[in-house]
């Protein structure tokens, strides 16, 4: 096989639709739009929603729920991911250099997710129950 002789499939590739070129063409004249009316006319269709002028359903439902602002500020960090770190203490402005909490972050707390062989020092961070005794048991501490 050559770069110079693949083909396409057959049927994979067609040519362009050529409307209003005739009526020969089959898709001459009004060009397969049909006679009058907002669709036949150029730059002419509803904005996506729209229901002819009936309330829309987007409208017609009612709102529900809301998006909590705590999500923003809060963050978890797993054990395995400070293992990972490599670092002896560990800070909020440490996590947010490594890129494991947001820029945004403002608590922080350590979750029992992995193993932790190494041992850290968390500094104004939280940790679960199952967290810190995993910690303390690795040799390092929370404060």
């Amino acid at each position: 096989m050559e770069l110079n002789s693949i083909k396409p499939a057959d049927g994979a590739k067609h040519a362009k639709r050529r409307v209003g070129r005739g009526i020969g063409s089959g898709l001459g004249k009004t060009a397969g739009r049909g006679h009058k009316g907002q669709k036949s006319r150029s730059g002419g269709y509803h904005k996506v929603g729209f229901e002819g002028g009936q309330m829309p359903l987007q409208r017609r439902l009612p709102k529900r729920g809301f998006k909590s602002a705590a999500l923003k500020f809060n963050a978890e960090v797993t054990l395995t991911a400070l293992n990972q770190l490599g670092l002896a203490e560990v800070d909020v402005a440490a996590l947010k250099n490594a890129g494991l909490v947001g820029q945004l972050a403002k608590v922080v707390k350590v979750i029992k997710s992995g193993e932790l062989t190494k041992a850290v020092k968390l500094n104004g961070i939280g940790a679960t129950a199952g967290a810190k005794a995993a910690i303390e048991a690795a040799g390092g501490s929370v404060a």
